[in-house]
């Protein structure tokens, strides 16, 4: 094991990189962690531990229930993950002893490939529950035996009605984005759920928020639990955020403007509707951007299909509506654009929360109308953050006058009129595009940069 600081190693004798990279993955080893997940750490990148990890780690391997408060984007996936495969490591194989709730089909298919990624050299399988697709392969999947299930509600209430799911052997449960759930109209079946695992040893419960009936669940189902929050319930530091006040019928025009002149890694927009992030992917594919929509009206796989496209590449720009964004984990969005306001404080933290992930820097635009001051001035409070005003060079407003919508409150510093941050990427001339290192013009991809 190599010990100094990263400049003192690499003074001493002829140490391989691979050696020298060794000395980063120590901050791991406190966990004391079996070697096969060390290797599987190892392979999926990660350097150390985030925030989280750091935190609720140990607390879940001494087998503590756990209440987390995190942001999107922090790594608390692997923070309950990587001890959950440490337990599973030891024990009975092929029977359900860990039982993971998500809110959607695209969260759960995250978190299930973490625990395939993290696990990949152990003999311990995970497999996924949730509606949208047929029973068929879940339930040859559950015959086959899984220690690890993800699940969505209502699918997996189906399969334990009729006898196909077995959860009498639960280990540990993990409520996850409870928060989310909640706003789904979850709650009723979670309680039913509770009933389906009696001899828990062990609940974990993760949120972004901690509304009144949250709340009252963690209360109710966590045992003396350890509280584990990271910084305040709001977005990731390293998130830029910005205004941009445009009237209603402007909007996908400055779009289009924005997207030819910034220059950008992937880029997701967000939408109210399904029918408008439809025809909004539509018309910028019809421009030539490497489009696609991702909203609830699609079938599981065209969603799947869009996630993964524009998780390799395939797709530049991912217009997208709130719950059916939740769950992607893209390390390369650099900007989230807001075409549509949120409806609520919490739906905002949680579009931005997927850039700035895991210490990369990204920005947060928002298009806002006069109709929209109201929520402006929530979402400012909550997160005692003032969201700065800008508007586009050169973009023809007509008669409108940006500098005066949305205007600030008394005593707060001016917006810049740069049209972003000081030493903004972007051009005015479509042909002579800057980028930061890593990123390409029109929402252009970015080389893979390892997430934790």
């Amino acid at each position: 094991m190599l010990h100094g600081k990263p400049d003192e190693i690499l003074k001493t004798q002829n140490f391989e990189l691979s050696a020298f990279k060794e000395h980063f993955f120590v901050s791991f080893s406190q966990f004391s962690l079996d070697s096969r997940l060390e290797a599987g750490i190892k392979d999926m990148g990660y350097t150390e531990p985030t925030p989280i990890q750091k935190q609720a780690i140990p607390h879940v391997l001494a087998e503590s229930d756990l209440l987390g408060l995190a942001q999107t984007g922090t790594g608390k996936t692997a923070a309950f993950m990587l001890p959950i495969l440490q337990r599973l490591i030891r024990g009975p194989l092929r029977q359900v002893r860990v039982l993971i709730v998500a809110p959607t089909r695209e969260l759960a298919e995250q978190i299930h490939q973490t625990a395939v990624d993290l696990g990949k050299y152990t003999k311990i399988r995970s497999t996924t529950v949730y509606g949208g697709v047929g029973k068929k392969a879940q339930i040859d999947a559950l015959r086959h035996g899984a220690e690890i299930v993800v699940a969505c509600p209502g699918r997996l209430l189906d399969l334990a009605g009729e006898k196909h799911i077995d959860l009498a052997k639960v280990e540990v449960l993990v409520l996850d984005e409870a928060d989310r759930m909640c706003d789904m109209g979850f709650l009723p079946d979670i309680r039913r759920i509770l009933k389906l695992v009696p001899n828990r040893q062990q609940t974990l419960f993760f949120s972004a928020t901690m509304p009144d009936d949250i709340r009252d669940l963690s209360d109710n189902i966590l045992n003396n639990p350890v509280t584990v929050q990271i910084g305040q319930i709001a977005p990731a530091k390293t998130v830029s955020h910005a205004l941009y006040p445009v009237p209603s019928d402007m909007k996908k025009n400055l779009l289009f403007t924005m997207l030819d002149e910034m220059a950008t890694g992937r880029v997701l927009v967000f939408t109210r509707t399904k029918r408008r992030a439809r025809f909004l992917a539509r018309d910028l594919a019809k421009k030539g951007y490497k489009a696609e929509e991702l909203q609830g009206n699609m079938s599981q796989n065209r969603r799947q299909n869009a996630i993964d496209g524009f998780r390799s590449g395939k797709y530049d720009i991912l217009v997208a509506t709130d719950i059916a964004a939740r769950g992607i984990d893209v390390a390369e969005i650099s900007h989230v654009i807001n075409f549509d306001m949120p409806d609520t404080v919490d739906a905002y933290t949680h579009r931005i929360g997927r850039t700035g992930r895991a210490a990369e820097e990204g920005d947060a635009f928002t298009f806002a109308t006069d109709e929209d001051a109201a929520m402006v001035r929530d979402i400012e409070r909550v997160l005692k953050l003032r969201l700065e005003r800008r508007h586009w060079p050169d973009f023809d407003y007509g008669d409108f006058e940006p500098q005066k919508a949305l205007p600030v409150v008394q005593n707060q510093r001016p917006a810049r009129q740069d049209g972003g941050k000081s030493n903004s990427n972007y051009s005015r001339r479509a042909g002579d595009r800057r980028g930061s290192p890593g990123r390409r013009p029109q929402g252009g991809r970015s080389q893979n940069r390892q997430s934790s």
